[in-house]
Order: C-alpha cells, then structure tokens, then sequence
C-alpha cells in the first residue's frame, strides 16, 4: 500500500503526519471564529470602558489669584465645566450644569449680571442662586484651592448645596 492511501478511522481521520482536507477546513473556521469573538469581545470593552477625557475628574490650575478681579464677571473653564467667580466671601468653582435638568449653563450675562439656563429659563447669580426659573437649587461647587497664589479646581469634588453659605467661597 502507497503512502498516501493511509488508513482512515470512523470521523475521516489518519493516523499519519498529514493533515486531512476536512480536519484542516474545521480548524480553519474554529481558528477564524475565535478571531471573530475576541475582536468583538475587544471592541465590546473597549467601547464601555470608561476613557478620561480632557481633564474633568481632575485638579486643574487656572490661573493666579489676580486673574479673577473681586466682583469681576465669572470666569468660564469649558475644559474643566465650571465657573469661578471672586465674591467678597473669596472664590467659588460653579459647575456648568443646571441643577433642574442638567443643561449646560452658557456664559455669564454681562447686561443682566446673571447666568440664563438655555433649557427652562432658570436663572443663577454670580453666587450660582437661584433668582428665577424651576432649578431646585443652586449650581453646585467643585472644591477650590490657593496654592503660592495659584488657583487649583479639584474638578472631581462635586458639592450640592441646598442655599447660599458665605462658607462655600475659598477665601483668600
């Protein structure tokens, strides 16, 4: 008998060093199919697993102490999403969302000395009160820190508040 005619089992087999048509063709697929479910499987957590962007979630400096003029007009971080505005009681870090459904809050209205909501018309103050509109309560605060002179926002500290406490602002 010729080398090539080896004997063959029950599922098409040889028992030799060679490789069958139909064995090669099923370890093709499964081959391939394993591909197919590992780059899903890649793109699957790729896709809901949280990437940072930008630097929200962080401390972000902002600026020295002399930017940010005492009743001067807010000052809009977009990178960070937040305000700060310099009150006589010291600094506040105001987040950009409006606490009745959280819209973002555009810019400080100079003519009317106040912020407008976009979405259901509430109103804020440079304290982030609450001066007309349905908003519950007033824009939130982020943690705020002097450092040498410099101005750092810990953008990851998020405080609600339910009113106005002169204890909020950073003083400096």
């Amino acid at each position: 008998m010729n080398e090539l005619a080896m004997v063959a089992d029950a599922d098409g087999e040889t028992d030799g060093a060679r490789v069958s048509r139909r064995r090669f063709l099923r370890l093709a697929l499964a081959g391939t199919l394993a591909a197919v479910a590992l780059e899903g499987l890649g793109t699957f957590l790729g896709f809901f697993w949280p990437s940072k962007t930008g630097s929200f979630g962080g401390k972000i400096e902002v600026g020295m102490i002399t930017d940010f003029p005492l009743n001067g007009p807010p000052v809009s971080n977009r990178e960070g999403k937040f305000f700060i505005s310099h009150v006589e009681e010291g600094l506040l870090a105001m987040y950009r969302k409006c606490t009745h459904l959280a819209c973002i809050v555009p810019d400080w209205n100079a003519a009317e000395g106040q912020f407008h909501c976009p979405c259901h018309g509430s109103l804020f103050d440079r304290h982030g009160r609450v001066t007309g509109g349905p908003a519950p309560r007033p824009l939130d605060l982020m943690a705020v820190e002097v450092v040498n002179g410099k101005v750092v926002v810990n953008t990851g500290k998020v405080m609600q508040r339910a009113d106005w406490n002169p204890e909020q602002a950073t003083k400096i």
